[in-house]
């Protein structure tokens, strides 16, 4: 007992005489000092921990303590209690590690493609001269749009589209430029554009601008410099000797304007003629100049860093021409060819469309997406493409692997100026058959150089053509005013040397029935406000649970939430010359929404004749008349009105585009399908 008792008190403190340290142990490296010879032999003596050899530890009656040496604590961490808990927490920590990795990984690797802001929501086209007049100078301008960007966003809007506002000699709709780097007066200053962008964002959308490369205003510094044969500007613009005598110009060819007459102009500086495309008053530029191009890119960068989120490209086709001069062939050959002066009477062969042009469309591409790099950020790209064929304009979305615009922006819905379901199905399916696998389309049923919907159409069909756009797969493009059924202008006093037959779709914004609409507070507008702006305007229409407007609402919300609408496959199911119907549907989901809109008179559908395993009843999700909202129909007699649309939703297990027979009528721009189980989109379909 003497024994055992020993060996324990060896590895004790001995606290006879000692300082009580509270069981913790400040160094096992510090050695004992010498007692101070002089120091009393009774006073309190510094404390030591006895440690026994190898040979000598014995731990059988010792519990681990605070402040155990590393001897001891090495004897307890090896132990099989404390050994085992610690190897299994490390090994089920790197499992958990591994499979969350793997899992990771694999989530990547079968998600599909997020959609990006361009695809996610509406875009809304404005005519800044004609949106809001904040200053009653009777001209829309940047703080107006300012002002009404809380309207905007109720229209479930993701991305402004603002067309041309740089400084402008006013010729041809300001698209004749005279300093790409400068806000027009008539709209505010560049502070004001700053503080637009700046509310935009704050907002949650994204802004895209128009630009005209193709030329410029003959006011324009480079132009004047050009005409003198000012250092590198002496080549920025086309020019060519021409014969000028008495007056009277006799042009290198037969080339013509969009306008009509000869595109060639006599220049008495220069003593030459310059080459434009429209008025004589817009020079084109000479892109096969490399200075040319720089600038515009250089211009392109300039708006990028105030803040813009991309661009329209206006009139690309037009950015070369060929070298040569030869003539260009007429489309009646018996014509005199002193008479040739319209647009429409010569085939635009060398002045359309040219070898080399789409080279610099992905010059220009290459310049956005260098100032995309930045996480959300980036820079999308539009090209206008009007008059093209579907083949020409399908180019415009590039090459498998080399990537132009976007999407060139689809204006066959706003040629259309007859209501027929044939006619409808046609524009919608030769879109669909041309566009390329992976590529997003786009739907615009008005703009600024287009008679608007109601004056096309008639008022009964604009209900069912902005339905018609929210549910075709791809982004919708509203001008402003369609929301709520906006017409034409009858083409009296107006005060202004344009085109008139594209003056009439540019009338003021109709916001209440104040005077001049809400627009201006101004003694007078710059274009008069159409008649029926007492009954078509936004205060009127919010206050209507039937309006446009309303259900316009309805359309967007219904597009941004339903992965059916922005993600689902669209199949085409009939057509005839008043009817157009087809599905969207997904997989993952078993729910199906029906389209069916009338384009001609009061008619009878039956349902069950087109679709065999619909249901006896279906419910309908939207309709142009909002009294029939929610209710359920009989799918054997469904009765169509004039004008008249509904979006019915019913289950299936049954999807159409899974059918062998009718894959050739389905299309997807961006496939994915649901997991309901985790609540996931993914690409294994």
């Amino acid at each position: 007992m003497a024994e055992k008792k020993s060996k324990r008190d060896s590895i004790g403190m001995d606290e006879k005489g000692c300082r009580t340290n509270n069981g913790f142990v400040q160094s096992e490296d510090i050695l004992e000092k010498d007692p101070d010879p002089g120091s009393p032999t009774d006073g309190p003596q510094p404390c030591s921990v006895g440690i026994l050899g190898p040979g000598e530890l014995d731990f059988k009656d010792i519990r681990p303590y605070a402040g155990m040496p590393k001897e001891v604590l090495f004897h307890f961490s090896g132990q099989a209690r404390y050994r085992v808990p610690r190897e299994l927490l490390f090994w089920l920590t790197a499992a958990a590690v591994l499979v969350l990795t793997a899992g990771t990984i694999a989530m990547i690797a079968v998600s599909p493609k997020c959609l990006d802001w361009w695809q996610a929501g509406p875009m809304y086209q404005i005519y800044p001269r004609s949106f809001k007049d904040s200053d009653q100078d009777g001209n829309g301008d940047l703080k107006g749009i300012q002002d009404k960007l809380d309207y905007i966003t109720t229209l479930n809007i993701k991305t402004v589209w603002i067309t041309s506002f740089y400084k402008s000699s006013l010729k041809d709709f300001r698209h004749a430029v005279v300093d790409f780097r400068e806000i027009d007066p008539i709209f505010g200053t560049m502070r004001d554009f700053e503080n637009l962008v700046a509310a935009i964002h704050d907002r949650g959308l994204k802004l895209i601008i128009d630009f005209i490369p193709n030329h410029t205003s003959d006011k324009h510094a480079w132009f004047q410099w050009s005409r003198t044969r000012t250092g590198k500007y002496a080549d920025y613009y086309i020019w060519h000797n021409c014969s000028h005598e008495n007056g009277i110009t006799i042009p290198p060819n037969n080339w013509l304007s969009v306008y009509g007459n000869s595109s060639w102009h006599f220049d008495d500086v220069r003593n030459q003629c310059y080459f434009h495309q429209f008025t004589k008053e817009q020079p084109d530029l000479n892109f096969r100049n490399p200075d040319v191009q720089e600038e515009i890119k250089e211009i392109i960068q300039f708006w990028l860093s105030k803040g813009v989120d991309g661009f329209s490209f206006e009139a690309v086709k037009f950015l070369l021409e060929a070298k040569h001069l030869r003539d260009e062939i007429q489309v009646n050959k018996n014509q005199t060819p002193d008479t040739v002066t319209h647009y429409a009477e010569l085939y635009h062969d060398f002045t359309t469309t040219q070898v080399g042009m789409h080279d610099i469309v992905r010059s220009l591409r290459q310049t956005m997406d260098q100032q995309s790099r930045e996480p959300g950020r980036y820079r999308f790209m539009g090209t206008e493409a009007y008059g093209d064929s579907i083949d020409r304009t399908m180019m415009y979305y590039g090459l498998p692997f080399i990537q132009e615009a976007d999407f060139p922006f689809n204006d066959y819905l706003t040629r259309l100026d007859s209501p027929s379901g044939n006619s409808v199905f046609e524009v919608i399916t030769s879109w669909m058959k041309h566009l390329p696998e992976g590529k997003w389309p786009n739907w615009m049923i008005g703009g600024p150089d287009n008679a608007r919907l109601t004056s096309r159409l008639g008022k009964e069909y604009v209900n069912i053509m902005n339905m018609l756009v929210f549910t075709l797969p791809g982004t919708p493009i509203t001008y402003y005013g369609e929301e709520i059924g906006m017409g034409n202008i009858l083409a009296t006093n107006l005060n202004e040397s344009y085109n008139v037959d594209t003056l009439l779709s540019k009338s003021p914004m109709q916001w209440d029935n104040s005077s001049h609409a809400g627009f201006s507070e101004g003694n007078h507008t710059w274009l008069p406000t159409n008649t029926d702006y007492y009954t078509v305007n936004v205060a009127v229409q919010k206050a209507q649970p039937r309006s446009a407007l309303t259900l316009y609402q309805e359309l967007s919300l219904l597009h941004a939430n339903e992965l059916l609408l922005n993600r689902g496959w669209f199949c085409y199911l009939r057509t005839d010359s008043h009817h157009v119907v087809y599905t969207r549907e997904m997989n993952g989901i078993d729910r199906v929404f029906l389209v069916v809109l009338n384009f001609g008179e009061s008619s009878l559908l039956n349902l069950k004749e087109i679709i065999s395993n619909i249901p006896t009843t279906v419910r309908i999700k939207l309709s142009t008349n909002s009294t029939k909202k929610g209710s359920e129909v009989d799918t054997q007699a469904i009765a169509l009105g004039k004008g008249e649309g509904f979006i019915f939703e019913y289950n299936t297990k049954t999807l159409l585009h899974q059918q062998a027979d009718a894959r050739d009528r389905c299309f997807v721009s961006s496939r994915a399908c649901y997991s309901s189980v985790l609540n996931i989109l993914h690409s294994l379909c």
